[in-house]
């Protein structure tokens, strides 16, 4: 599997934000941190019994918190907030909360735990239709899937998604998740699709996905919206597969 990327897109601006599965919840944030070695246990630590709880209270939705199987020491969660002046004044209050900095303190009292922070704001889809979060007895596996298009393109290729992708993927027994595009600044292209799918485990992702791209449905619908042309870059794929930390709402 390709090692995912997420960099920090700023932003400038307000911006239009399609609605999402949950309630008061539009706009979202995915956050990558990289631990210093041997410190991921201490992290999930402080996530289970302090970070998570706190971030609730200061009106952050979590969504999802994962660990990618092929990147050691690295913690990959989703929050969602109503809009960007809430995400702010959210953080500013986690921040500045006298629970968090003591349970922050606590925790570093051996060494830092965290190495560095990526982040990514993100909008919904106008098809992404996040299911309820909630956990099962067994865990699934969750795919992040970044798709890079070629220059005008995007709208291209979330027509196939809306149209087609998105059903076919049920068919073939892959999960939707949620389909988002990132915020950048007006003067930078659109140019990306960020998904996140789910999978019993991996034998039955790699079959799904091997009767998906024979599907003649697929095939047909594929070559028609590149009849002008490829919609992805070469090598525009990135992808990697995560399992659902114990604390995560979803699994």
């Amino acid at each position: 599997m390709n090692t995912v990327r997420i960099f920090l897109f700023s932003l400038l601006g307000a911006f239009a934000i399609s609605a999402s599965a949950q309630d008061g919840v539009s706009f979202f944030e995915l956050r990558t941190y990289h631990t210093n070695d041997g410190k991921l246990d201490d992290l999930h630590d402080r996530f289970r019994d302090h970070t998570c709880k706190l971030f609730e209270k200061h009106g952050m939705t979590n969504i999802g918190y994962w660990t990618p199987n092929d990147q050691p020491e690295t913690l990959i969660y989703l929050l969602g907030y109503p809009d960007l002046e809430s995400r702010k004044a959210s953080w500013k209050g986690f921040l500045n909360d006298p629970d968090w900095k003591a349970a922050y303190g606590k925790s570093i009292e051996n060494g830092k735990l965290v190495k560095n922070v990526e982040s990514v704001f993100l909008k919904p889809t106008d098809y992404s239709k996040m299911p309820p979060l909630t956990r099962s007895d067994t865990n699934r596996l969750f795919e992040l899937r970044i798709y890079t298009t070629n220059e005008g393109k995007l709208d291209d290729l979330n027509a196939r998604f809306r149209d087609h992708t998105c059903q076919l993927f049920e068919n073939h027994g892959i999960q939707n998740f949620a389909y988002f595009t990132p915020v950048k600044r007006e003067d930078e292209a659109a140019n990306k699709l960020v998904y996140l799918i789910s999978h019993n485990d991996e034998e039955s992702r790699n079959a799904s996905f091997k009767a998906f791209s024979q599907d003649p449905a697929w095939i047909q619908a594929k070559d028609e919206s590149q009849k002008d042309g490829p919609i992805l870059v070469k090598k525009g794929v990135q992808s990697t597969f995560l399992t659902p930390t114990d604390y995560s709402p979803v699994n």
